[in-house]
């Protein structure tokens, strides 16, 4: 395995100075290669599409982003770069802006718009070709494929239905003699690679992802300046046209504690590593202590990566043992595993895609009584009984995140205080996608699938409404935190229950 467990301590961040992890790891990348070609690339990671494997006679080649919104620390755009350099090729970038996706708001677009400018600045300065397509892939893709002479595509990995459905429209429409395949730049073992079927629990794909670890957990060359010019340069992008093409939701507002960008999250990276790093074995499921790295949001945007993330945390080994060991469980077997669940079961966000005993319970009680009965308006308003609830739901309206531990009691209770199963999953999902800024996720699906569905769990000892699905209380949070700690920063209060007419 190739890892970071000789190298250097990194310097220790100056106040101010976002930027010194950003300097650090552009020398590092330079020390494993001069670019692309002169290093050892697995070509496990990338899985053909097409029928067509060699690129014609054309102008260049193109990185459709879509899942990996960053440049550095990405194996789609350097197998893409790997490509042109080949072939003597130009290098493109397009991403596809559709208007709206799912329950994603203004919150989500905003950061992820910010986010694509860094990546369009970084493209220039690179002499690498950005362009933002307005609309569906499956529209616009093909026909910047044949204006441009593109003679190959590669393309990032999504488990997600909707994507995977963007890359069966787009395989119909190019032209069929243009080789298509896709890269996963976003798991460390990828997906198809860690396993070929649905994953029963943690327990079961640790194993297969720690034995394939010595082959992927690599450090990255850079994307280095591209050699090859296009004929075809790519139109100043309008960012405000761009924003005024969305048909979201403008109310649910960005938010403050999270900027956009790859640099940002190296820096919260970098800051998490030095300061709540050694907190994060012991703290992490307190909620009133800062000891999450919280980098979900960066994560899901693909602006930075889960294996830069290891290689950095892996850096204190020596240091805090116990809390890389957990990092690396939760940022890579655990988040793998979401993935993974999401690859195989097309179900991954109805009760259809629980296990058969989970299946069971929740029917077998679906007709108990339960003790509050809430509107999806209530919870979106945090008007319970429960000041603990709405809290956390507060958190995640302003905030646009829950702290983790306090997700899972917050989903559980949805199921608690929601007529059917069924109905919980898909307010828990409506939430989780429409206000969190990391919604409309693989761990966001099994996160609320896991609470209210029992995925990846085993079945415990039967109560009312819950069945076997394993459960937690207002009690059971009392011994581990503060809760008046908790609803004194974000202010829930309780509500008078007024049972539905």
């Amino acid at each position: 395995m190739s890892s970071s467990d000789g190298d250097p301590q990194p310097k220790k961040l100056k106040t101010g100075d976002a930027t010194e992890i950003e300097f650090r790891l552009e020398k590092g990348r330079k020390e494993v290669a001069e670019n692309v070609m002169d290093f050892e690339f697995n070509k496990k990671r990338v899985k053909m599409i097409s029928k067509a494997e060699e690129v014609p006679d054309c102008d260049g080649i193109v990185y459709w982003m879509s899942r990996d919104q960053r440049v550095q620390d990405n194996w789609a755009m350097l197998f893409a770069q790997r490509l042109a350099l080949k072939n003597k090729l130009s290098l493109h970038v397009a991403f596809c802006l559709v208007p709206k996706f799912l329950e994603a708001t203004i919150r989500h677009y905003d950061f992820m718009l910010k986010g694509l400018e860094e990546v369009a600045s970084e493209c220039q300065n690179l002499d690498i070709e950005f362009h933002l397509l307005l609309g569906k892939a499956e529209d616009v893709l093909p026909q910047f494929i044949t204006k441009h002479e593109i003679g190959g595509l590669v393309t990032d990995f999504s488990p997600l239905q909707v994507p995977q459905q963007w890359l069966k429209d787009v395989k119909e429409a190019i032209p069929k003699n243009i080789p298509m395949c896709k890269v996963d730049a976003h798991n460390i073992v990828p997906c198809w690679i860690a396993s070929d079927k649905q994953e029963y629990s943690a327990k079961t794909i640790r194993r297969k992802i720690h034995d394939k670890l010595h082959d992927f957990l690599s450090k990255f060359p850079p994307v280095a300046k591209h050699p090859y010019k296009s004929k075809y340069q790519a139109e100043p992008v309008d960012w405000t046209a761009a924003r005024n093409s969305l048909e979201v939701d403008e109310t649910i507002k960005p938010v403050e504690w999270a900027t956009p960008g790859t640099r940002a999250g190296l820096n919260t990276l970098n800051e998490f590593c030095l300061k709540r790093l050694k907190k994060y074995a012991t703290k992490r499921n307190d909620p009133n202590e800062k000891a999450l790295s919280n980098l979900s949001p960066w994560l899901h945007f693909g602006q930075i990566s889960a294996q830069r993330c290891v290689l950095e945390v892996k850096l204190y080994k020596k240091q805090f043992k116990d809390a890389v060991d957990v990092f690396i469980e939760e940022a890579v077997v655990r988040r793998e595993l979401c993935d993974n669940y999401c690859f195989y079961q097309k179900n991954y966000d109805h009760i259809e895609g629980a296990y058969s005993w989970a299946i069971k319970t929740l029917n077998d009680h679906k007709k108990d009584k339960r003790e509050y009965l809430y509107s999806r308006e209530a919870f979106v308003e945090a008007r319970t009984h429960d000041e603990l609830w709405n809290s956390a739901q507060i958190q995640l309206v302003t905030e646009g995140k829950i702290h983790g531990f306090m997700r899972m009691y917050w989903a559980k209770k949805i199921l608690e205080w929601t007529a059917t199963p069924e109905a919980a999953l898909e307010t828990a999902i409506y939430l989780n996608d429409r206000y969190s800024l990391d919604g409309r996720d693989p761990s966001g699906y099994v996160g609320c699938m896991w609470s209210i569905c029992g995925i990846h769990d085993q079945g415990w000892g039967e109560r009312p409404v819950f069945g076997k699905i394993r459960y937690m209380n207002y009690k059971g949070c009392k011994r581990k935190f503060s809760i008046d700690n908790y609803v004194a920063m974000y202010g829930g209060k309780k509500h008078k229950y007024i049972p539905p007419s």
